[in-house]
């Protein structure tokens, strides 16, 4: 009688390509990130992008140094009727209260960027939790408003501090569009990148010091609105529940 010899190693590999299968394909509704299969272990996902048929667009500014072009930023905003996401370092909410409450005043969204801006991958759970509730109330004590959303330092993350994370009720943000504009880019460079790399349910990450900032927004907002984009804050693009999102940090509405 015929038959044929599987080795446990071929056995295994196959049994290894079926868990990934099936994790791939599990939906994580209703948290702030998606646990996906990597390798030999699992791994938590933040959200980089919305998947949604609406032209809306997110543009968030992250602050650690620096202030002085902050209120110019708010004011093209307003000129362009467009909301935006400032994600905060505790130190800078420390040292620049009044630009807070102006942010807060415009009716613009303000998340937590940590405390003090650390590798927070690199910190344990409890330095991790320290990081993130100091920083919260320290906004809230100033916009009396729940923080509700939150981006990593240097973009690092990961189980630990996104665990964190949805115990602390937070939303972890990155992005799928960099404007690079840390690197000095001009606002025509800049704009570019956006005009290039932007879509439905984007994230643009800038920075609200950086050197050609201001005209980079004007740039950007008169490009996203000429083309029909609404220009709005993570908050609102993002989906708060029944949700999933994918091996690619895409969010999906269920």
């Amino acid at each position: 009688m015929p038959f044929c010899v599987i080795k446990s190693k071929t056995i295994k590999i196959c049994l290894a390509m079926l868990v990934v299968v099936v994790l791939l394909a599990v939906s994580f509704e209703g948290t702030a990130c998606a646990m996906v299969w990597f390798g030999n272990s699992s791994r938590k996902v933040p959200v980089y992008k919305v998947d949604t048929e609406e032209k809306q667009i997110a543009i968030s500014f992250d602050a650690a140094w620096g202030a002085d072009k902050t209120q110019e930023i708010i004011d093209v905003l307003e000129e362009y009727n467009a909301k935006a996401t400032f994600f905060l370092v505790g130190f800078w909410v420390d040292k620049y209260p009044e630009m807070v409450k102006a942010i807060d005043d415009a009716g613009l969204e303000i998340g937590t960027h940590s405390n003090t801006h650390p590798d927070m991958a690199k910190l344990s759970k409890e330095s991790v939790k320290s990081e993130l509730e100091i920083s919260m109330s320290k906004i809230t004590a100033i916009t009396n408003k729940k923080v509700e959303v939150f981006r990593p330092p240097f973009g690092s993350y990961n189980n630990t501090l996104l665990s964190t994370c949805e115990e602390l009720g937070l939303i972890a943000v990155q992005w799928d569009v960099d404007s690079l504009d840390w690197k000095g880019l001009s606002a025509s460079q800049v704009t570019a990148r956006v005009m290039k790399g932007a879509g439905n349910g984007s994230i643009i990450l800038m920075h609200n010091n950086a050197d050609h900032v201001v005209d980079s927004v004007r740039l950007t907002l008169d490009y996203l609105t000429k083309n029909g984009y609404k220009v709005t804050s993570v908050g609102d693009l993002i989906y708060k529940d029944s949700f999933t999102i994918d091996a690619n940090g895409v969010q999906h509405k269920k």
